[in-house]
């Protein structure tokens, strides 16, 4: 029997049975269409981090105080870490230090509301640099004026806010020169973002930044940063910066070791890729706990053959008296259940790509995040792949049944 005529076959025998074998490939269908799921959203959430950490620029780094995290566990030290000082900025802006920074701001997070005349809002409230913040981002003050070095060197009492802030407290009021309480402290609001969303990690509608110096000394009272971010020349001169800033902190720290460092360093190009192993190693997890299902549909598509080899065994008997072979029985009923694997993949494709593409329009809608429909090619043919492995698998056991029988007894059940 040629291997046209066994698919013929199979096909055959799976039609005589329709609504059995289309409850055979349910578990199927669930476990590929989980995984597609599974693989879609991570490349769909792997791409909206990647272009948000792109939002900041190839030439940005980031300078974080403490050990360099090694596992989760370890994050949790760097957000009390203290040991990022004025005397490190001061170094690092020396050109003689580090020739190829063009920008150099300490950063520090203010947690807590703004409120104006008995209205209350929660942004998020960063102590840094204007100017820096728009050369990053390209957002500029729309309305005033960005406060001034001579205003952060003053610790003046000054504030630009986002338009979602203005409009939650002065709503159509005019808010230039208004004054809103930070931490129970008068801040005048000298400028105003445009309505911009999300731009990398911030959402510029909801934000508040005030000079870092002022932040420092009388909103947070320490006199420390929580991280400093530079700017290179170029993304070419980001390796050599990184060399310089690591000389330059070593020097103001007294740290001789390289191992000691209170502090590390981080390129977009090494948080593009800690965020890619991350998401992967993630996908893979889940993806693997999905696949559970799919050992279910296996086991369900072996007990339905074997269902299927007791109802046939009269058809068995027949054709081995009429001259099929082992082989013939084996490659017949083991086609079949790759069949119903195969096709229960197709289906789960199609179904977990309908699945994502309607999670990404939901996200897209509800959490209006920038998140884009990802389809992995890479999934089809793992899904393709997976049903066919799970169908072959599973289907040997009640092929080789089917091929030890007996013509004679065969022929004899009843």
């Amino acid at each position: 029997m040629t291997l046209q005529d066994s698919i013929t076959t199979a096909f055959k025998g799976l039609e005589s049975a329709k609504s059995r074998s289309a409850l055979t490939i349910l578990g199927i269908v669930i476990g590929i269409s989980a995984i597609i799921l599974m693989m879609a959203l991570g490349s769909g959430a792997e791409s909206l981090i990647l272009n948000q950490i792109g939002g900041l620029g190839a030439e940005t780094i980031v300078i974080r105080p403490g050990k360099e995290p090694s596992g989760p566990s370890d994050f949790g030290s760097t957000l009390f870490a203290n040991s990022l000082k004025n005397r490190d900025v001061e170094a690092l802006r020396r050109k003689e230090n580090a020739p190829h920074l063009v920008q150099v701001m300490p950063a520090l997070i203010v947690p807590g509301t703004v409120s104006y005349e008995g209205e209350t809002f929660q942004p998020m409230t960063i102590g840094g640099v204007v100017d820096f913040f728009s050369s990053a981002f390209q957002v500029y003050v729309a309305e005033g004026i960005p406060f001034s070095d001579i205003d952060i060197r003053q610790n003046a009492s000054v504030a630009v806010i986002g338009s979602k802030v203005k409009q939650e407290l002065f709503g159509p009021s005019d808010a230039l020169g208004e004054q809103i309480t930070i931490k129970g402290r008068k801040f005048r609001v000298v400028g105003i973002f445009p309505p911009k969303g999300q731009v990398g990690f911030f959402n510029f509608d909801e934000l508040v930044i005030v000079p870092y110096t002022t932040a420092q000394l009388y909103l947070l009272g320490i006199d420390y940063f929580h991280e400093i971010i530079v700017k290179t020349e170029s993304p070419e001169t980001v390796a050599r910066s990184v060399d310089d800033i690591e000389a330059t902190l070593r020097e103001t720290h007294n740290i001789t070791n390289p191992k000691d460092d209170d502090f590390f360093v981080v390129t977009q190009q090494a948080i593009a890729q800690q965020v890619q192993i991350i998401i992967g190693a993630l996908t893979l997890f889940l993806s693997s706990v999905v696949a559970i299902a799919l050992v279910v549909g296996g086991i369900g598509v072996m007990n339905i053959m074997l269902v299927s080899v007791t109802e046939r065994t009269r058809e068995i008997g027949l054709r081995k008296a009429l001259g099929a072979t082992q082989k013939d029985i084996l490659v017949q009923f083991l086609l079949e259940a790759i069949i119903l694997t195969g096709v229960g993949g197709l289906i789960g494709i199609a179904l977990g790509g309908t699945l994502a593409l309607a999670a990404s329009f939901l996200i897209r809608q509800i959490l209006s995040m920038d998140w884009a429909f990802a389809f992995p090619i890479s999934a089809v043919f793992l899904g393709l792949g997976v049903s066919a492995l799970v169908g072959l698998v599973f289907g040997i056991y009640p092929a080789r049944q089917a091929s030890k029988k007996s013509p004679i007894e065969a022929l004899r059940y009843e």
